[in-house]
């Protein structure tokens, strides 16, 4: 059985087939991250919905312009409902804009002393901003970190996982040209390793231009224990494991 811990199932054309066909696939567990405030409820009840599925609480870089206190204030109270299992998906973007770098900043620190104020792990988006996600993940002193759609080198993965983090990978690690991806597959150590879709982006090979969706995370892991020449069933079993531990699943 495998748990995808990132599939943006509120995002899919039709989140209930979506829903429907990851069950038929053998998902057992799915983890709804937020982006957008706006979006808390729609997560929520359909977390609230179905069995076995649970959300992230948090606000994306992207919207780091317009977050506040009354926003901050939001992401404590719908954190608190039994469903949510973690804070996310938060963190750095500089591939688009790096000219609000302060408010990304701030924004991300926010929601880090949320997590830590609620005892729940985060999961971190960095895209571009390796250097400044370290350090403000390490002056934080937060416990549990997962580093989701890792893009890092593998010596930024060993860096990582030597403090404890854990990592994600997903659907880019069967890109032909994926070349770092496929590195750090091949060299981190399963207990650190966590697997993901990110629906609906980033569809994995051969399903490359359509929508994602969780029903496609057995192909991450048949890349990944290719890579790693080990067994399929090693990495569902160890990945979904890690998951459960991560975000203390019943």
């Amino acid at each position: 059985m495998l748990i995808d811990t990132h599939a943006h199932i509120d995002m899919l054309e039709d989140p209930e087939s979506g829903i429907r066909e990851a069950r038929m696939a053998g998902i057992e567990e799915i983890i709804i991250p937020a982006a957008d405030h706006r979006d808390f409820e729609k997560i929520i009840n359909l977390c609230e919905t179905h069995e076995k599925m649970y959300a992230l609480m948090g606000v994306h870089p992207e919207y780091a312009d317009e977050f506040n206190d009354d926003i901050a204030k939001k992401i404590i109270e719908f954190a608190k409902n039994k469903k949510v299992v973690g804070i996310g998906e938060i963190g750095l973007d500089y591939h688009y804009t790096k000219e609000n770098k302060d408010k990304q900043k701030r924004c991300f620190i926010t929601q880090l002393e949320i997590a830590k104020m609620l005892n729940l792990p985060v999961v971190i988006h960095d895209r571009e901003a390796h250097y400044d996600t370290l350090e403000i993940l390490k002056s934080a002193k937060v416990e549990k970190v997962l580093l989701h759609c890792f893009s890092g080198s593998v010596e930024f993965m060993k860096e990582c996982t030597k403090l404890g983090y854990k990592i994600a990978l997903g659907g880019v690690v069967t890109f032909k040209n994926a070349i770092e991806p496929k590195k750090v597959a091949s060299e981190i150590d399963l207990k650190d390793l966590m697997l993901e879709t990110d629906s609906p982006y980033l569809t994995p090979h051969p399903f490359r231009g359509q929508e994602n969706s969780p029903k496609y995370i057995g192909f991450v892991a048949k890349e990944i224990a290719k890579l790693k020449n080990i067994p399929y069933d090693s990495v569902c079993m160890e990945t979904s494991k890690n998951a459960r531990e991560f975000f203390n699943l019943s």
